[in-house]
């Protein structure tokens, strides 16, 4: 154990302090066993190991240990466990737990058996407790790590340090939410640059290179995530790759089946099954009309990409403005509403507010008329009414 050990004091000595994720606020720590989920390179570890260096420098005896470590080839997470708790550890935390093939039953048993041991593990998006080998659903706080929201973004790049709002508040006071933020900075001075590459914190590591390692990560997902999770072989990976490609060129896409299943070349079952798999790994977003939206066998309404860095990453060209605008929208929602399609709007928030995304210029047209219907505009600093700065969708979390 010492080597492991000696390898989780360095990561936790080393990790950078200031900028915390959103999610520290949020999780339960009380809890003894907590799961948290998110996409690959949204800071999942980065967070475990802050959260490590405020208890160690409490005196906690803390272990970190990534699941991929070779460590585990010839060594067991519950034995490593075991001797950890005899020999007076408190906390362990557990990242990529989707690498180690028997993780839930191996937490299962160290949480049954150790009830002085708080266990935090992380693992890919796509991860599903209920369907386990053992069920850890009914046993742990489950939680997920979104990308950087526009106002974390501005925190972690800018210094700028601004308050978080419900949904309900910005309906509300989205003109005073507006013009407090906007006595202080010019949002759209910055949305852009964020649109492009600011979801994910590893931009920090160079803007030159972060849509290569965004298309890199895109691929060490379905590569490696998703077979590690699913029964997924090499070629049904060469077809999901394939799949996202076609999606990711004709986002917003609407669906359809028949021919999209000629041209990946499998079933209708399947490749509901890919795409359900896909928005699973945070990859694409689907929007489903309420009615049986919870089945991966109900056929979405429009297919979208995850996020605006994806659009960008992905396009050769620059992309579509409405698109992105669009693409924004439901990627920051998503993290604190339910989306749903609506025939006439863009999207139904709740089950009970409908959005209209656009430029400037639009105009309630197509929502005239409608109970709580609104307008998300881009290139407005400040609203008025129902119209609403586009921007401000981003100080959600």
């Amino acid at each position: 154990m010492e080597a492991i050990l000696n390898i989780s004091n360095d990561k936790i000595n080393a990790v950078k302090t200031g900028f915390e994720r959103y999610l520290l606020d949020t999780v339960d720590l009380n809890e003894r066993l907590i799961a948290i989920k998110g996409a690959r390179g949204c800071g999942k570890t980065t967070m475990l190991l802050q959260y490590a260096l405020k208890k160690q420098n409490k005196n906690f005896k803390v272990l970190y240990a990534s699941l991929d470590d070779v460590y585990f080839y010839n060594n067991s997470l519950l034995a490593l466990i075991r001797e950890f708790r005899q020999e007076g550890g408190k906390l362990i935390m557990l990242d990529e737990v989707h690498k180690y093939p028997n993780w839930s039953v191996e937490i299962k048993n160290a949480y049954d058996s150790y009830d002085d041991l708080q266990i935090i593990f992380t693992g890919s998006s796509a991860l599903q407790l209920h369907k386990a080998e053992a069920d850890l659903s009914r046993r742990a706080a489950q939680y997920t790590l979104w990308g950087l929201s526009f106002r974390e973004y501005l925190k972690f790049n800018e210094n700028i340090d601004l308050p978080k709002y419900s949904l309900e508040q910005i309906l509300k006071d989205h003109e005073k939410i507006s013009a407090s933020i906007t006595k202080k900075i010019k949002p759209l001075a910055y949305f852009n640059d964020y649109l492009k590459f600011g979801y994910f914190p590893f931009f920090k590591e160079g803007l030159s290179s972060y849509h290569s390692k965004l298309l890199s990560t895109i691929n060490l997902i379905i590569e490696t995530d998703l077979p590690a999770i699913q029964n997924i072989d090499y070629s049904a990976g060469i077809k999901l790759k394939r799949l996202f490609y076609i999606l990711s060129t004709q986002c917003p896409y609407k669906p359809n089946i028949q021919k999209l299943s000629a041209e990946i070349q499998c079933t209708r079952g399947t490749l509901l099954q890919y795409i359900d798999l896909l928005k699973d790994a945070h990859l694409i977003n689907l929007l489903k009309t309420k009615m049986g939206s919870m089945s991966f066998m109900t056929k979405p309404d429009k297919v979208y990409l995850n996020n605006t860095n994806l659009m960008h990453a992905m396009s050769s060209d620059k992309p579509d403005a409405g698109t992105l605008r669009e693409t924004f929208f439901f990627n920051q929602l998503n993290a604190v509403a339910s989306i749903n399609y609506t025939e006439k709007g863009d999207f139904l928030i709740n089950n009970k507010y409908i959005f209209e995304v656009g430029g400037e210029n639009k105009t309630y047209k197509q929502i005239k008329d409608i109970k709580n219907s609104y307008l998300a505009l881009d290139k407005i600093e400040n609203g008025r009414k129902n119209k609403i700065p586009l921007w401000l969708f981003g100080f959600l979390y």
